[in-house]
């Protein structure tokens, strides 16, 4: 009687346990069909996934997970991991590196990197950052903000414009001011950027700045400069008026210009090639920023450097980095095509480093 009644409650558990277990499966497929994502969540991240990783094969980026060592921001923000880059940033180094290497177009883009360079990057230790000057790319702002890092001045909006510029007071040591160690300890381990423009539009605004409006009253400009020129390109010897944009382009295109060059001395830094002022091809940058997409380019760039919590940029006013094309080709519409050629041959090393296109008027 006990063994029966024994069995009949290892029945009873046992019926119980595989009660338990059904419920159990039932209920799972119940939430399962429930909290399923209606729109199918989880299967579309799959081709999200690869798309970023199609992008960025069709910029042949290395296999590694990560880039190769001289191409790696040393920003805080950014150690190296690749998927964290926007892919716009990683294109241009790309596109750098892969021009570096054209032997067809070496002459143009690589230059020695001489004191004239080291003269135009400048230093911020306390963050390790380094800054090559393109004069006429809104570098008086990126001044401003190296200033404020370097703790001169608590605020961009403190900085008197007369301090900006002068090299004696505004707290920014040149790359040059140190010693050969020193500079390629800095070249080897710091954040380092500049900032690029189309080139034709870069000319016509340093034309504009330097011997049309001269708003910081620099008379060297117009009364040592522009005879030079005017003296040596101007095709009509009776003409009397001041430099003229055509004169300009005619001794930029000249490739005996250098001649003159070493008169006006450092002067040129505003109308020679980013090739000349920076070395792109020598030093190894972290990011290339343009002056077209500057809105999205400089809070991209403070972060890089680890930055961003510190200083912003100043407020950019709306459409003054836009590309005016209409200027450009009103700038050029009464110049020779023989000139203007002369001019991109010379100029044809920032159009491909940076990935600026042929101007249409040059293949009309």
């Amino acid at each position: 009687w006990l063994t029966s009644d024994n069995m009949h409650h290892q029945w009873l558990l046992l019926a119980a346990c595989f009660w338990v277990i059904f419920m159990f499966m039932v209920a799972s497929k119940f939430i399962t069909l429930t909290f399923k994502d209606p729109d199918g969540y989880g299967a579309k991240q799959e081709p999200l996934i690869l798309t970023a990783v199609t992008k960025v094969e069709e910029v042949h980026v290395p296999e590694e997970k990560h880039w190769p060592e001289e191409f790696q921001p040393t920003g805080k923000a950014f150690s190296g991991n690749l998927i964290r880059q926007p892919l716009v940033h990683m294109e241009r180094l790309e596109l750098l590196r892969n021009v570096c290497r054209d032997t067809a177009l070496r002459d143009l883009s690589h230059t020695a990197v001489s004191k004239f360079v080291l003269d135009r990057i400048f230093v911020c230790d306390k963050h390790k950052i380094l800054f090559c000057q393109t004069p006429k790319v809104g570098n008086t702002q990126w001044k401003k903000v190296l200033i404020v890092l370097n703790g001169a001045f608590s605020s961009i909006e403190e900085i008197p414009e007369n301090i900006v510029h002068d090299h004696e007071k505004n707290g920014l040591p040149r790359l040059s001011s140190f010693s050969d160690s020193e500079i390629k300890k800095r070249l080897n381990l710091y954040f380092k950027f500049f900032i690029v423009r189309d080139p034709f539009e870069r000319l016509i605004s340093a034309f504009k700045d330097k011997f049309v409006h001269n708003p910081r009253f620099e008379p060297w400009y117009r009364h040592e400069i522009a005879p030079g020129i005017i003296r040596k390109y101007r095709k009509n010897r009776t003409e009397t008026k001041g430099l003229q944009f055509e004169d300009f382009v005619r001794y930029l295109g000249d490739p005996n210009h250098r001649w003159l060059d070493v008169q006006f001395g450092d002067h040129i830094i505003h109308w020679v090639t980013y090739v000349e002022l920076c070395a792109p091809c020598e030093i190894t940058y972290s990011v290339i920023g343009h002056h077209e997409t500057l809105e999205d380019d400089a809070p991209y760039i403070l972060k890089a450097a680890g930055i961003d919590h510190l200083v912003s940029y100043p407020t950019i006013p709306p459409g003054i980095t836009v590309y005016n094309r209409t200027k450009v080709e009103r700038y050029f519409s009464g110049i020779s095509k023989r000139d203007i050629r002369r001019l991109y041959a010379r100029f044809e090393g920032d159009f491909k480093l940076f990935g600026y296109r042929e101007p249409d008027f040059l293949l009309n």
